[in-house]
């Protein structure tokens, strides 16, 4: 079992060779014993880690949001706060990863906004890429949607629509691609 004055070191020992669930269990029960806070920091990343080797992408949002929460800096906090804001999109959850985004966006500068949202935008058309190859058409249809709602240039609206209508085709979506076709 892990105590709350265990070092980094330590805690590796302990864990090497548990199964992940074990390790979710050992560092969940370690998080309530209040360590110092570089170790709290410590245990909410490899949790992140283990929930995202696991697809548990909700919780791994919850990590990176405590760890926003508990990091000092502002570039820490934006960077937490981004790698929150990718687990929600990755569990689909558009509506928490947008207020994921904005307190990224809050915590940055004129120039660190800019920065922060083209790394959400190109994220989001990575996972739609990603989503198309491996033939998961309406998910990845609910993500170009979801860009076409963003604040896009003309060209990037565009191309996201013109996507948005090949894979309604694809889905036999009618109606949606004569709307498409008007706006």
């Amino acid at each position: 079992m892990l105590n709350k004055n265990m070092r980094k070191a330590e805690i590796e020992d302990v864990l090497d060779g548990r199964g992940d669930f074990v390790k979710i269990d050992y560092l969940t029960r370690y998080l309530k014993d209040m360590p110092p806070h570089n170790m709290k920091k410590f245990a909410y990343l490899k949790l992140a880690e283990i929930y995202e080797e696991k697809k548990m992408f909700m919780d791994a949002a919850k990590m990176y949001k405590n760890l926003a929460v508990n990091s000092l800096t502002f570039k820490d906090k934006i960077d937490y706060y981004i790698l929150e804001t990718k687990s929600l999109i990755l569990a689909g959850n558009f509506d928490d990863a947008d207020k994921a985004l904005r307190k990224a966006l809050n915590e940055g500068n004129s120039r660190d906004k800019i920065e922060i949202y083209k790394v959400i935008k190109e994220f989001y058309k990575g996972e739609a890429l990603k989503l198309e190859d491996s033939r998961k058409i309406n998910h990845a249809a609910k993500i170009y949607e979801k860009l076409l709602r963003m604040n896009l240039e003309e060209d990037e609206k565009e191309e996201v629509r013109e996507k948005l209508i090949e894979l309604y085709e694809k889905l036999g979506k009618r109606k949606e691609i004569e709307f498409l076709k008007r706006v």
